[in-house]
């Protein structure tokens, strides 16, 4: 397959390493050279970029560790998909503006981090509630607190290179155990406490505190290998693996089928999937997860250098090349609730109606010139209803799909995490991948994670017709990879090799969150763990003003005044649980426990017969169906939680004793 283009075509070159960050004296000027570094698995991000017009052919193919999974031939697509994307942009009129980098000054990086993860009073004691950041604290793990730890010492480095007067609580008293030594002194003749702090993230799980968290971290050892352990920290797992050095260099196989069937270990308390909880609790879950992915990728010693996009001008309004924020928006004000923006809905929509039996479907392009027409009459006409949706071709919604994604200001997976994601395949094991995905996931904004999920969920159901579509998950992977990571922008020069490594790492990365979407969009049970520590912790303060205790006990006794009780004796105590819904007619009813009941127990209980049943809205009566329905936990340590059906109810009743239980509808 050529690849020359004309003077002015445009392909894929520019690119930015992290591991050119983290060795920048290690330049790579030969093939001998290239073909040794890290066996060419570089990682970073890549845009379009001007080539002559002698420029070779698709790049020589060598095989690496992170291309076992796509072969040459697989990849021919790629590069295919690449050409498309380049003369689908040739002629236009109005350029997109190019995505420049900010590189963060030293120690800005550090600031910014220790800002999102809630630390920021570790270097501006204006910044946020202190006692909110030692609730934090109290709730990190090990691995977790080191990664801190990391941070807050290259700002004190940072700080005392600029000479500035400012004072940054020293690690030392920001973590202090009991038992640790009382200063620099001490610990310096104590040369043996660092290797007896890494043995002890195996032995002493409840150290920092993690409430309920599983002690201890060998019990992913004995576990099968399809296994996901969501009980222990993931950093904490790979430290373990690292000092154990069990299991040797796992690789990617080239058949879908032969992808590890990972599964999620069940957890008697519910699994916990994204739009399950509050917005306050994920909030904390943002905070402990961006600590955590630090975490992991910190115990493999892959250093992430994160990069902020410099200000757009951009399209407030239209349809393509608006930021997803300001196209939310948009849409909310003419369907309130919506998550994923319409237009990419409809055209999902329109590509299924057509049938995913189509062989190509996503590969094979529509006709560029048609496809612009149908772009600019789009943006005339979506709003109003006048598109004429009968008309468009397959291929050019498959096609306009894929320009959307492109169109976008800034990247899907944004500027701020896309080098995180290729990263994840320096990660030694499938297992480590697999969570340092789940956590990028979630470190994902709303907009972004939500419309990655459905786009996930349709690539998934055109799978599902590979048998007559000839599109496996390989050909969808490699497809989309380019849509999905080039963007303008980031015009650094780049070898060939390093430009097919960044083809095949992409095309991977794609293809495992395709096959595993079911895992990644879940909150580690730690996690879990940690936000209700520090909601505990949280309320221990609270309870100390007395203001508070008295609006408490009136609230209390305004509600025993309303409920009819079991008895004077606490019902859960009894062996019953009350449960409430407040907007249908029958507005509670108690349920008694017993080991085996499940939350879809007392849905099912508490539900008529019917598959219908009535919800009073604004005074009306509005039908609702059995799966709009969810029972949620509110309450003691946990803000809101919409529950699993497979939570067992007296478990997650001794998780949380103080919480009440709700019957509503689902908040999508």
């Amino acid at each position: 397959m050529s690849r020359q283009q004309d003077p002015k075509g445009v392909i894929l070159t520019g690119y930015i390493s992290n591991i050119e960050v983290l060795s920048p004296a290690s330049g790579v000027n030969s093939a001998e050279e290239i073909e040794s570094s890290s066996l060419s698995r570089r990682t970073g991000h890549y845009s379009v970029q001007n080539r002559a017009k002698n420029a070779p052919g698709k790049p020589p193919y060598h095989r690496c560790n992170s291309q076992d999974s796509l072969d040459e031939l697989a990849m021919d697509d790629y590069w295919t998909e690449v050409e498309n994307i380049t003369l689908s942009g040739e002629g236009d009129a109005e350029p997109q503006e190019e995505v420049q980098l900010k590189v963060p000054d030293e120690g800005e990086q550090e600031e910014a981090w220790l800002t999102e993860a809630g630390l920021a009073t570790l270097f501006d004691e204006s910044a946020s509630d202190p006692e909110d950041m030692m609730g934090l604290l109290s709730t990190l793990t090990r691995t977790q607190a080191a990664a801190v730890e990391k941070r807050v010492e290259k700002l004190q480095q940072t700080l005392r290179k600029r000479n500035k007067q400012h004072q940054v609580p020293d690690v030392r008293d920001i973590f202090k155990l009991p038992g640790t030594p009382e200063s620099k002194e001490d610990e310096a003749k104590s040369p043996e406490r660092s290797e007896n702090r890494k043995k002890d993230i195996t032995t002493d799980g409840q150290a920092m505190g993690l409430g309920n968290r599983a002690g201890p971290a060998e019990q992913s050892v004995s576990e099968p290998e399809t296994d996901i352990n969501l009980e222990v920290s993931f950093s904490d797992q790979a430290l373990s693996y690292k000092e154990g050095s069990k299991g040797s260099s796992e690789a990617l196989t080239d058949a879908d089928d032969k992808l590890p069937n990972f599964k999620l270990s069940r957890d008697k308390t519910g699994l916990t999937k994204v739009g399950d909880l509050s917005p306050q609790d994920m909030k904390k879950v943002h905070r402990l997860v961006l600590i955590e992915m630090t975490a992991l990728f910190d115990t493999a010693g892959i250093d992430l250098k994160t990069h902020k996009a410099v200000k757009l001008k951009v399209k407030e309004s239209g349809l393509f090349g608006v930021p997803l924020a300001a196209l939310l928006e948009q849409d909310q004000r003419r369907q309130s609730g919506t998550r994923v923006p319409i237009i990419l809905q409809r055209l999902i929509s329109h590509i299924e109606d057509e049938g995913l039996d189509t062989e190509g479907l996503l590969r094979i392009p529509g006709a560029a010139i048609r496809v612009k027409a149908v772009c600019v009459e789009l943006e005339g006409k979506f709003y109003e209803g006048l598109f004429p949706w009968e008309s468009l071709k397959q291929h050019d919604a498959a096609s306009l799909l894929k320009l959307f994604i492109r169109e976008l200001p800034h990247p899907l997976l944004t500027v701020e995490y896309l080098s995180a994601f290729i990263a994840v395949l320096k990660l030694p094991t499938k297992k480590q991948q697999l969570q340092a995905l789940n956590l990028l996931v979630l470190l994902l904004p709303e907009s972004s994670r939500d419309t990655l999920k459905a786009l996930m969920e349709f690539f998934q159901r055109v799978i599902d017709h590979k048998e007559q579509n000839k599109m496996t998950l390989n050909n969808v992977a490699v497809v989309m990879a380019p849509n999905i990571f080039m963007f303008k922008g980031f015009r650094n020069k780049i070898s060939e090799q390093q430009e097919f490594s960044l083809a095949t790492e992409t095309a991977n990365i794609v293809r495992l969150l395709i096959r595993y979407q079911n895992l990644l969009w879940t909150i580690p049970k730690f996690i879990m763990n940690q936000v209700r520590k520090q909601n505990t912790e949280n309320q221990k303060k609270m309870s100390k003003d007395r203001a508070m205790m008295k609006l408490l006990k009136k609230m209390a006794y305004e509600r025993e005044k309303h409920e009819k009780p079991l008895s004077e004796v606490d019902s859960s105590s009894q062996g019953f649980i009350r449960v409430q819904a407040p907007q249908f007619s029958k507005v509670s009813m108690a349920v008694q426990l017993t080991e085996e009941l499940q939350a879809s127990d007392v849905l099912s209980r508490f539900l008529s017969q019917d598959s219908m049943l009535s919800v009073c809205v604004c005074s009306s009566s509005v039908s609702v169906k059995r799966e709009d329905l969810c029972l949620y936990e509110i309450g003691g340590n946990i803000q809101e939680r919409c529950l699993d059906e497979e939570t067992y109810m007296k478990d997650l009743l001794e998780l949380n004793p103080s919480a009440e239980w709700f019957i509503k509808c689902i908040q999508r």
